[in-house]
């Protein structure tokens, strides 16, 4: 996709997608700082929110900090669900871009009920309610997304996080100009109209890969973007029965391929079921691929821009307008204040 093209430049989706390399340029790995005094007396970090506000950037920090000598431990759960569990020992970050999300306001307004000392809010909005019953927030750079699909606000939201344990290990956050070069080189790409009509074709579109955001967060995408049926398979759960209800008229796109069980994907799934697999790698692989650059640290968001351009082309070419589904809203449950 590009935007020299009225089909894409006529949409807020696109424009906002090809924004986010100058945000990841832009990015500024201090602004996390303020943050760390809030860990001394803590022993974990729980991030929270709905969405695409919790499902890319949070599993990414969990996934990143897994990756590294052990500093302490960092979660994830929905804001509903977070409401049963004790926190006390957590430093606790609510994302919400609108800060208006009621799951999100509910959570932070029983925490600091029951005098949680460390509920920060994550937001892309000044004065709102979040950042009202919040010990502190942090406003986003990114500016206001106008279509309903988070894509800018999502990467700024993960770097920030990514920046906040960088800063907790005394790590240096580097190589952002580079990444930022690499990622509009792939939200540029052109890609193979065979597999942009497979995907077009299908009736269920399937991600896999690891449970680092990616293809969870494109599984959203996917119902936003292209108003088709997804599903994210984690791991190799393709493998442990979900392929008994798989149909030849499906597709499946795997990130980043485990080295290991592509010859079981081959046989199960291609052969077995006659679903379509379409892998997004850095190297060649044996099924239809979307090569990318190599990303190191940051190779997660080179996925998830490889994810955006397939559903971009694939929903320009299905004829749908990109920013306006017929259902789905921009704040999903937003808080509402008593009396309004």
């Amino acid at each position: 996709m590009n935007l020299t093209q009225k089909k894409y430049s006529k949409f807020a989706l696109v424009r906002e997608m090809m924004e986010t390399p100058g945000i990841v340029k832009a990015f500024r790995p201090e602004s996390s700082i303020p943050f760390i005094p809030a860990f001394k007396n803590k022993k974990g970090l729980f991030l929270t929110g709905e969405g695409s506000s919790r499902l890319f950037p949070a599993k990414r920090a969990i996934f990143s900090n897994l990756r590294k000598e052990f500093l302490l431990p960092v979660m994830t759960e929905g804001c509903t669900q977070s409401l049963e569990y004790n926190l006390n020992d957590f430093v606790v970050f609510a994302a919400s871009n609108s800060g208006q999300t009621k799951e999100v306001i509910r959570l932070v307004e029983k925490l600091k009920k029951k005098k949680h000392d460390a509920v920060f809010g994550l937001t892309a909005n000044k004065n709102t309610r979040l950042e009202e019953m919040a010990h502190a927030a942090h406003v986003l750079r990114c500016g206001k997304e106008n279509a309903v699909a988070a894509t800018k606000s999502v990467v700024e939201q993960a770097l920030f996080y990514d920046s906040l344990l960088r800063n907790l290990r005394g790590e240096k956050m580097t190589g952002l100009h580079k990444t930022a070069g690499l990622m509009e080189e792939v939200l540029t790409a052109t890609i193979d109209r065979k597999i942009i009509d497979m995907v077009r074709n299908a009736d269920m579109i399937w991600f896999a890969g690891r449970d680092n955001g990616v293809a969870a967060e494109l599984a959203l995408k996917t119902n936003e973007i292209t108003r088709k049926k997804s599903g994210f398979l984690e791991g190799t759960f393709a493998l442990h029965g979900i392929e008994e209800v798989m149909n030849k008229n499906e597709v499946l796109i795997w990130v980043d391929p485990f080295d290991h069980d592509r010859d079981k994907f081959m046989e199960c799934i291609v052969k077995g079921v006659g679903v379509n697999v379409i892998a997004i790698s850095d190297e060649k692989t044996d099924f239809p691929t979307i090569v990318i650059p190599e990303g190191g640290d940051y190779a997660e968001y080179l996925q998830l821009a490889a994810g955006w351009n397939i559903l971009v082309e694939t929903g320009i070419t299905l004829g749908i307008d990109l920013d306006h589904p017929v259902r789905a809203r921009k704040v999903g449950n937003e808080y509402v204040a008593a009396g309004k």
